[in-house]
């Protein structure tokens, strides 16, 4: 009993370790509180969850944090109901539905869930390589992970690595955590279980 008991502490220092405690989450699935609305496209609380949905206008919309963020390790779960596209911007700021910042891609099978685009610049800076796309389960609940230190990115989708690289200009900028839906209609994903811990 008395080795069983020094394991788990050791186990609860060694978790304390890598941050598992350190995690907060910045949705609180009641309210939008803390993050700001931008375009016409619906964001909502719907049974502890947040979802977005095309608008009449079937815009771009952005849903971003008040607060700004460097250096973080991010994880979420969305889970697409339509055949569209969104994704979680880092490093973002905002003017209307102008966004400048990263993106790691969320989409449907096939379009590079995982990756990194940069709006209104150089567009697509990295893909993930094709094979790692069944690690996306459309239509699932699917679990993200974004680390961004510094002037590297890593992502992750349900445990797998999707892309790892580095990139200068990432490396110089700080800004909001922002989600996404694409602009033509029809978009429906819904989100939960949204944490950062500041690194």
């Amino acid at each position: 009993m008395k080795l069983t008991g020094v394991s788990l502490a050791i186990g609860l220092a060694l978790l304390m370790t890598n941050g598992a405690f350190a995690q907060k989450s910045i949705f609180n699935g009641k309210n939008l509180k803390g993050w700001t609305i931008y375009g016409t496209e619906k964001w909502f609380v719907e049974d502890g969850l947040l979802v977005c949905e095309s608008g009449p206008d079937k815009g771009y919309g952005y849903f971003a944090t008040e607060k700004t963020y460097k250096d973080f390790d991010l994880t979420l779960e969305f889970q697409q109901e339509a055949n569209g596209n969104s994704g979680v911007f880092f490093r973002s700021s905002i003017e209307g539905t102008k966004i400048t910042g990263w993106q790691a891609e969320v989409a449907p099978p096939g379009h590079d869930t995982g990756g990194i685009y940069e709006s209104y610049g150089r567009g697509w800076l990295i893909k993930p390589d094709p094979e790692k796309d069944k690690a996306l389960k459309m239509g699932e609940w699917n679990t993200m992970r974004i680390k961004v230190v510094g002037d590297e990115v890593t992502t992750w989708v349900n445990g797998t690595e999707m892309i790892s690289f580095k990139d200068e200009k990432i490396g110089q900028a700080t800004g909001s955590i922002a989600l996404q839906i694409h602009d033509g209609g029809g978009i429906r994903v819904k989100w939960k279980n949204i944490k950062i811990k500041e690194l």
